[in-house]
C-alpha cells in the first residue's frame, strides 16, 4: 500500500537530534484499544454526529520557531478498506518545516479557503491528488498547535478506495496507508522526552514497519493521533 519508499532521512532540522534514538520511556498498553465495532463507518459518522463528552490530551507543542502563527489545516484520511487505513505521506528533505517527517496531507490556510476542510481538501488534491469528491468529511478535532506556529485543524474524512495518487515531487517523498486499529491501539504508542538547554520536549511515536521499512510516526502527527483516539474511545 505505498509508492516511493524512501526512508531514514532526517526527522529534525535540530543538530545531533534524532527522535528515532531517543529512549522509549513507556507505552500505553494498559490503556484499552478502540473496539473494531467502532472503526466502521456508520459508527465514525454517529461519534461526530453525537460526540462525546471528552477532552483532547495534546493541544500544543513547546514553541520553538521565530515566526507568526498562521492557520493550517490537515485530512485524516480514513480509506474505506476491509480493515480502514489512514493515508500518510513522507515529507520531501527540501521543505522549511517539518522537513522528512511523516505527516497528514495538508498546509497552511488560504484567503481564498472557505472552512478548514476546504483548505485540507485543497491541499490533499495538491499534495497527493486525492480529489475531493472521493472523500466526505466527517468533522473536525481540536486545533493542535505546532512547535513551529502553525494552529492544525485536523479534518476526518472517509475516503472511497479505488483512487490513484499523483504526488506533488517537490512536497511528497512517498505516500503510505497504516491500519487504524494499529493506530488506534495505545499498545502502540510510545512516549518519549528529550532535554536541551534546560528545555524539556516529550512527544508519541507510532512506528509502523511498511514492509522493511520503518514509517516514524511522531511529533504533530502522532499527537493529533493521540487525541483521536481519545476522542474514539471516550
Amino acid at each position: 500500500m505505498s509508492t516511493l519508499p524512501p526512508v531514514l532521512t532526517p526527522l529534525s532540522r535540530l543538530p545531533d537530534f534524532d527522535p528515532r534514538r531517543v529512549p522509549v520511556l513507556g507505552t500505553d498498553a494498559a490503556l484499552p484499544a478502540v473496539a473494531v465495532e467502532r472503526l466502521r463507518p456508520e459508527a465514525l459518522q454517529q461519534r461526530f454526529l453525537n460526540p462525546p463528552s471528552w477532552a483532547p490530551e495534546v493541544t500544543h507543542e513547546r514553541r520553538f520557531a521565530d515566526r507568526q502563527p498562521a492557520h493550517a489545516s490537515v485530512l485524516v484520511p480514513i480509506v474505506l478498506r476491509d480493515d480502514p487505513t489512514v493515508l500518510l505521506t513522507l515529507r520531501t528533505t527540501q521543505l522549511s518545516t517539518h522537513s522528512g517527517q511523516v505527516a497528514f496531507p495538508g498546509g497552511r490556510m488560504d484567503d481564498t479557503d472557505p472552512t478548514p476542510a476546504d483548505t485540507a481538501l485543497r491541499e490533499a488534491e495538491e499534495e497527493v491528488g486525492l480529489a475531493r469528491h472521493r472523500v466526505q468529511v466527517l468533522g473536525s478535532l481540536p486545533l493542535y498547535t505546532t512547535g513551529t506556529a502553525f494552529m492544525v485543524t485536523p479534518v476526518v474524512g472517509l475516503v472511497q478506495p479505488g483512487f490513484e495518487l499523483q504526488l506533488n515531487p517537490h512536497e511528497v517523498a512517498a505516500a503510505f496507508e497504516v491500519p487504524l486499529s494499529f493506530l488506534m491501539n495505545p499498545a502502540n504508542h510510545r512516549r518519549h522526552a528529550f532535554e536541551a538547554e534546560g528545555v524539556r520536549r516529550e512527544w508519541f511515536s507510532m512506528p509502523w514497519m511498511d514492509g522493511a521499512d520503518e514509517r516514524f510516526i511522531w511529533g504533530a502527527t502522532a499527537g493529533m493521533l493521540r487525541n483521536f483516539y481519545r476522542f474514539l474511545s471516550a
